[in-house]
């Protein structure tokens, strides 16, 4: 494997597969499925997952909430997809773990960042739930944040593209894929891969990151052999 230990970062609206809302189940085993591949091979594998596909705290505010409470019922959708794909995962004989950044006994574990090295050490599967557990983060900042914290040796970031591209695919068809791109190019280019803050962080602790189709089976497997799968951002 070309790497030991991974931060995947999957989109809860890609967890919503072919439904306008909520959860498909069948999406749900299909990254399991491809997560237990990788697994079996001795990666450790991390995961953060995002709650768009149940409830987003940036729409909610426009339509007048209050933000900060907003957020928080964001993080609360998170936890909902980390159970949906732990119970996946747990169908398929894979020992998991969640742990949250907010405090719920009875479904989790709190997160402490030596207890999830450890967990991964021992070969579980680590899902980190309700982001950063602060609001105005997004998951994508969670998973940088978690990635650094766990000494995790690239982020991939699973969406329903398979790269990163020059403009909008579905917009304009002259748009050409990157296969390698720098962090000051993204910049330059003024690129969408990440929030502007989860960006940042993985580029100060030189973290790389790879975007790729997280819903075609065997890309997970294939990038984690080394194939140049997607997009990927480094120094």
């Amino acid at each position: 494997m070309k790497y030991k230990r991974i931060l995947l970062k999957l989109s809860g609206e890609a967890l919503m597969g072919d439904q306008s809302y909520g959860i498909d189940i069948n999406r749900v085993l299909q990254y399991a499925k491809d997560i237990k591949e990788i697994h079996g091979k001795g990666m450790e594998i991390a995961i953060v997952i995002g709650g768009g596909n149940i409830y987003r705290g940036l729409s909610a505010e426009q339509a007048g909430m209050d933000r900060v409470q907003a957020d928080y019922m964001g993080m609360l959708a998170t936890v909902i997809n980390s159970m949906a794909l732990q119970d996946a995962l747990e169908k398929l004989q894979i020992k998991t773990r969640l742990l949250t950044a907010i405090k719920m006994e009875q479904i989790c574990e709190p997160f402490i960042r030596r207890r999830a090295v450890r967990h991964l050490e021992k070969g579980r599967v680590v899902i980190f739930g309700a982001g950063t557990g602060n609001p105005y983060f997004t998951t994508d900042t969670a998973a940088s944040l978690r990635a650094i914290e766990i000494n995790a040796d690239v982020v991939l970031k699973g969406t329903r593209v398979d790269g990163i591209y020059t403009a909008d695919p579905l917009k304009d068809p002259k748009a050409t894929r990157f296969d390698e791109i720098t962090f000051q190019d993204v910049y330059n280019r003024g690129l969408n891969v990440m929030d502007m803050t989860a960006f940042t962080l993985c580029q100060e602790n030189k973290l790389p990151i790879i975007v790729f189709d997280m819903n075609k089976p065997g890309n997970l497997a294939r990038l984690a052999n080394g194939e140049s799968i997607g997009t990927l951002v480094k120094e």
